[in-house]
């Protein structure tokens, strides 16, 4: 299969159109024409990842976040970015990249669905009412703040999740923001939401939260935005069979204690 094709089927699910005009989504590294017959799916294209991908001879590596963010002026061994270019050139492997396009079509969907909200609308709508960044919903029952901290690390396969707010406050109307989420505190304030889920946030941001009347539960950049490994995983199997699928294992050399 042409990687063009791979990339049509990507674009039907998360049109590459709808990111944000900061972001650089789409092909990263690759040529349009070379054949794939395996994919190797991961947040971030790090080194890690890159060598675990060689390894299993993927043919495409696909991430969440872009590995070229900032305008590159060289591509050579003397920085990070340079280095990995070069690798998945040198590997003969294609990068490709699906980041707030599938932010706005997916994520925050996928997001609400594991915490089973209901009534679900948009947090902060960009492109349109119903496509955009976060997701509101209702608790089907009410919880307390710590049992939805239990839950949210349920929802989302997290060992820890740090906690602003009184824990016996009931919770009813709930934001979810994957991601880095400080920015959404004040939308989810005026929207009555008793707690914004989301990652990133600083100390400062968690106390000036809560005296503003929101709760936090800060479930970690990774923790919540890592759906997309398996979500892709299932999308790919079952709109492109031939392709084999590869999960990103590759180390996390980051812990919370």
């Amino acid at each position: 299969m042409k990687l063009k094709e791979v990339i049509n089927a990507f674009n039907d699910l998360a049109p590459v159109h709808y990111s944000e005009n900061w972001d650089n989504p789409g092909l990263l590294v690759g040529d349009e024409e070379k054949e794939i017959s395996s994919v190797y799916i991961t947040l971030d294209a790090t080194s890690d990842a890159i060598e675990n991908a060689r390894k299993k001879k993927a043919d495409l590596i696909l991430t969440h976040h872009p590995l070229i963010f900032h305008p590159v002026r060289r591509v050579s061994s003397d920085n990070y970015v340079g280095r990995r270019v070069m690798k998945i050139i040198a590997c003969d492997m294609a990068l490709f990249t699906m980041h707030t396009d599938f932010d706005v079509t997916c994520m925050a969907d996928e997001a609400a669905s594991r915490l089973a909200l209901i009534e679900t609308r948009v947090l902060e709508p960009t492109l349109s009412e119903d496509l955009g960044l976060g997701a509101i919903g209702y608790l089907k029952e009410d919880l307390s703040l710590e049992e939805l901290a239990e839950k949210t690390k349920q929802a989302f396969d997290l060992d820890n999740a740090a906690v602003y707010g009184d824990l016996e406050d009931t919770i009813v109307k709930v934001a979810v923001m994957p991601g880095s989420g400080s920015s959404a505190i004040d939308t989810a304030c005026i929207e009555g939401c008793d707690v914004l889920i989301t990652g990133d946030i600083s100390h400062h941001d968690g106390v000036d939260a809560l005296e503003k009347g929101i709760n936090i539960i800060d479930a970690g950049h990774y923790g919540i935005e890592k759906l997309f490994i398996p979500y892709m995983k299932d999308y790919i199997s079952k709109t492109l069979p031939d392709l084999k699928v590869f999960m990103d294992d590759s180390v996390r050399r980051y812990t919370v204690l």
